[in-house]
């Protein structure tokens, strides 16, 4: 069964940092595209940060560029987001999401929810004092 499974989430004080991890299972991350998106409450979904199977290309929103930083350990099957300088403006919930690099015929699909259609159940951010 293909899986994507977020953690991580939690309440951090503004100008603080976590880490997200999207652990995959009954899938080889080297071959799938992975995203980050999230939602804030009243408020459509969106691409946040994007990293390329093929050759590890990354995207970021201009809302977090220079704040977040997307990574991933194919060893450990994972994909991570590291998240400094946190506003109360990042509070959502952050999804993690996957394609399949060979149904993409490009380096990279654009980071938007409807290029990606394997999802996680989501994680919660909180950034409040």
């Amino acid at each position: 069964q293909l899986k994507l499974v977020e953690s991580g989430g939690g309440l951090v004080e503004p100008g603080g940092s976590l880490r997200l991890s999207c652990e995959a299972s009954g899938l080889i991350l080297g071959v799938w595209h992975i995203g980050w998106f999230r939602q804030a409450p009243g408020k459509e979904r969106e691409g946040v940060s994007c990293i390329s199977s093929r050759d590890g290309s990354t995207y970021y929103s201009d809302a977090v560029k220079g704040r977040f930083t997307i990574s991933r350990d194919i060893v450990k099957n994972t994909v991570y987001l590291q998240m400094n300088s946190l506003k109360p403006e990042d509070t959502a919930v952050y999804y993690c999401a996957g394609v399949g690099s060979w149904t993409v015929t490009t380096l990279q699909p654009k980071c938007v929810p409807p290029e990606y259609d394997l999802w996680g159940q989501g994680t919660q951010v909180t950034v409040s004092s």
